[in-house]
């Protein structure tokens, strides 16, 4: 079953990364090394390497292989950099990152998928994960500043805080929009001053607390 999940991690990398343009050894290096199906709940572990988001516990979800990528990517992360990233989710996001980064830092709201994906980070040895439960749309000023962040759900608007704790010359890598349309941008920090740039159009769960959207805003889906 091993065997048959690497050939399979093999043809997501191709297929669905390198093929679509994402061709950066280091980025497709850490996909490959990344056992996927780990992340996802065991009745769904034949899907994890499908073209397409899933859903996992609290009715989030683990990204599509590519958006994982695109986002990744656009960090453009050189092994040196402490990164935070808002959304834990699964784990997987952050276990790409660990590969790419020295520290990662993550924070989830909901404290079961936090749990979880501690258990499974540590399963796998990924000791360069510290994951936080919290207000994600608040950082984690105490592991900043950061090189890059990477918000794994919509926002209304970048919050001033994740920006605040933003390095100069970092990036932070965020789905903006509401449940209707949403834009992946990327944020540049120079000094004072951000530099934006509009990516692509996306699709991402509500960013919780307090600078992102509300229950009364943007229902769950439960």
């Amino acid at each position: 079953m091993g065997e048959d999940y690497l050939e399979q991690r093999m043809k997501m990398i191709w297929e669905q990364i390198n093929r679509r343009g994402l061709k950066n050894q280091r980025l497709l290096d850490a996909f490959l090394k990344v056992p996927r199906h780990r992340f996802v709940p065991e009745d769904m572990a034949e899907y994890a390497y499908s073209d397409e988001p899933l859903i996992i516990d609290c009715g989030q979800t683990i990204s599509q292989p590519y958006i994982v990528a695109l986002m990744t990517s656009l960090l453009n992360l050189q092994g040196d950099e402490t990164v935070l990233e808002i959304g834990t989710g699964s784990g997987y996001q952050a276990a790409i990152l660990a590969q790419l980064a020295k520290l990662v830092h993550t924070v989830e709201f909901h404290p079961p998928l936090a749990e979880q994906a501690r258990k499974v980070l540590q399963e796998l040895g990924y000791l360069n994960v510290e994951v936080h439960v919290g207000d994600g749309s608040l950082g984690w000023p105490e592991g900043g500043p950061y090189q890059g962040i990477l918000v794994t759900a919509a926002a209304p608007e970048p919050p001033p805080p994740l920006l605040n704790q933003l390095a100069d010359g970092g990036k932070i890598v965020l789905p903006v929009g509401s449940r209707h349309y949403q834009e992946l941008q990327v944020w540049e920090r120079s000094g004072d001053n951000y530099i934006r740039e509009s990516i692509t159009s996306v699709s991402f769960v509500p960013l919780r607390g307090q600078h992102g959207w509300s229950e009364e805003q943007w229902p769950s889906r439960l």
